[in-house]
């Protein structure tokens, strides 16, 4: 596949819109649009299925999406609405066979250890979720399709265990941590990712830009020097909670303001909260108030797909 093609699986904040008991009209709406799982997207891009952050709201994402597959999960940092659906993976290592792989920085992986106990300690309760952790950072970084361990053989009652090709098992716990690639092996197919530092407040944590789509959220500031990782975008994707100022997020005039700056042919508000109007309101308002001269400034929705050559 040539290109890269993101679908948005969630638009909306922690709590997810609708709010658990609210009764302000957005949370009533009857419009699709205006009904968000939590923040999350799936991106296929060089022939790699590859979802960004895994939340509360997984399951159903996959379910509604249609999707059975995925190389990777790339995590943007460790909030609970985040990783909290990471259990779930455990359907596609019983259907696809293989642990699935995930790509966080240490400090990612340090929650997960805590919040997972039961998917790292030794010896493993069968069942627990498999996955592969490459520990990344701000720097590009190889994604490969398939973990040289081998096919997952489940033995009932004991768990899983990795076939390799010679036909032995081995346990799946040997290699369940590692540090990711900077430089491809050609004998293997591989993508590369460009990671966007990016602060939540005083928590670092990183965005991805996958060839001419940038995908960032939960960032209130993004570092200079990484604007530079941001030019020439077709689509560029940016989190907003509401219209005044919040310690980790983008108020809307300034994410309007950074797209602005920024200039990719489209930008796309995400991780929206129930402040901000019914969705066709939304975008007169933003027509009216943010006139983007670089950019084309629009909500996005659940289901909605972007593509770029």
């Amino acid at each position: 596949m040539s290109g890269t093609r993101l679908t948005f699986l969630g638009t909306g904040t922690s709590q997810g819109v609708p709010i658990i008991g609210c009764r302000c009209p957005v949370c009533q709406s009857r419009d699709p649009r205006d009904k968000r799982f939590r923040s999350s997207v799936y991106v296929e891009y060089g022939g790699m299925k590859i979802l960004v952050d895994a939340g509360p709201d997984f399951r159903s994402q996959m379910l509604r999406a249609g999707l059975s597959d995925l190389d990777a999960i790339l995590l943007t940092h460790n909030h609970k609405d985040h990783t909290g659906g990471l259990d779930d993976v455990r359907s596609l290592n019983y259907i696809c066979r293989k642990a699935v792989e995930i790509y966080c920085e240490e400090r990612v992986l340090e929650t997960l250890r805590e919040e997972y106990a039961y998917a790292f300690t030794l010896p493993k309760y069968p069942g627990a979720p498999e996955w592969h952790v490459n520990l990344i950072d701000e720097q590009p970084f190889i994604l490969y399709q398939n973990h040289p361990d081998g096919e997952l053989t489940w033995d009932h009652d004991k768990g899983n265990f990795f076939r390799r090709s010679d036909g032995t098992l081995s346990p799946t716990s040997d290699r369940i941590v590692e540090t990711a690639d900077h430089q491809a092996d050609p004998t293997r197919k591989s993508v590369v990712i460009t990671p966007i530092r990016g602060w939540h407040g005083p928590m670092p944590v990183l965005g991805f830009r996958f060839g001419k789509i940038a995908y960032i959220t939960d960032m209130n500031r993004i570092d200079e020097a990484e604007l530079a990782k941001l030019e020439g975008l077709e689509h560029l994707t940016l989190n907003t909670v509401g219209y005044h100022p919040h310690h980790s997020h983008f108020s809307l005039h300034e994410a309007a303001a950074l797209a602005e700056r920024i200039g990719a042919k489209h930008t796309w508000l995400t991780h929206l909260s129930h402040a901000f109007p019914q969705y066709d309101a939304f975008c007169e308002q933003l027509k009216k108030d943010y006139p983007c001269k670089r950019t084309d400034l629009r909500p996005a929705y659940d289901g909605l797909t972007l593509t770029a050559d």
